[in-house]
């Protein structure tokens, strides 16, 4: 769901980030001094980092293991490529549009929950009032100090209700194009899902051609090592976003698509002796 949080801060912008890494307080007091309150003050990027990181990795490693299975089962090449590219694109389009229509349905919801919330507070604002009052006496805030920001806020209806979704639900209320939003995640999920996806399955098309006398081996090595790199890729880009370190991100995520390998091979050599005892 692209929310307002999601498509305006994730990540606070490369002068503040530096700061906080760094734990430099006067690097920090100079950013907040001098930036430009008229721009944005967060990443933007962060709206489809789900996206795409979630639609990259389970494409890349979909794939991987299609190709992994399928060479511990000894399959030829052609049997790989029908299986890995007819998969993936099915997949790439199932996750696509499963992505719009979550992301949709879960803004409508949201929206529906505003629509209440605004209802009850045109026909018993006292009663809001109060429960606003009591939530921030419980996050340790005075009574007094409770009713003066409150009833403050409560003069501005739109955006005293918006509080209330925020702090009462927990719930960020999306954008009014929020449809719009919605659809450029389903995209954005197909097209990292459908083009990482395909990287593992490439080695089997672009190498044969080059090299026509390298052995078959040779090829699933190759998807191999292109995998790795790109899982290890996938999770160093994905540390810009939270407070991680590149290498341990990156390692990690070459950890998982390693697991899954190691599975999906070790299962295709299972079945594929039992299928030749048979």
């Amino acid at each position: 769901m692209n929310t307002s949080d999601e498509s305006s801060s994730l990540v606070p912008t490369n002068g503040a980030r530096k700061a906080y890494d760094g734990m430099d307080t006067e690097a920090s007091r100079n950013f907040h001094d001098t930036r430009d309150m008229s721009k944005e003050m967060h990443q933007t990027e962060g709206g489809f980092l789900k996206p795409l990181i979630f639609g990259g990795l389970d494409g890349i490693l979909t794939s991987f293991a299609i190709v992994a299975g399928a060479a511990g089962g000894s399959m030829p090449i052609p049997v790989i490529l029908v299986l890995g590219f007819s998969n993936i694109f099915a997949d790439a389009l199932a996750m696509g549009v499963g992505e719009f229509l979550s992301s949709k349905a879960e803004n409508e919801w949201i929206l529906s929950e505003r629509k209440r919330e605004n209802w009850e507070m045109e026909n018993y604002p006292e009663g809001e009032i109060r429960e606003m009052i009591d939530i921030y006496k419980e996050r340790g805030m005075s009574h007094e100090d409770a009713v003066l920001v409150i009833n403050t806020m409560a003069k501005y209806k739109d955006f005293f209700v918006d509080v209330m979704m925020a702090e009462e639900l927990q719930l960020q209320v999306p954008e009014e194009d929020h449809k719009v939003e919605s659809m450029k995640e389903g995209v954005a999920m197909f097209c990292a899902f459908a083009s990482f996806g395909s990287l593992p399955l490439l080695g089997y098309v672009i190498i044969p051609a080059m090299f026509p006398s390298l052995p078959e081996e040779m090829l699933f090595m190759a998807a191999c090592v292109v995998t790795g790199i790109t899982l290890f890729g996938m999770g160093s880009v994905k540390s810009i976003f939270s407070a991680s370190n590149w290498f341990v991100c990156g390692f990690e995520t070459f950890l998982l698509g390693g697991a899954c390998a190691t599975v999906a091979y070790t299962i295709g050599q299972f079945v594929d002796g039992l299928v030749s005892e048979a």
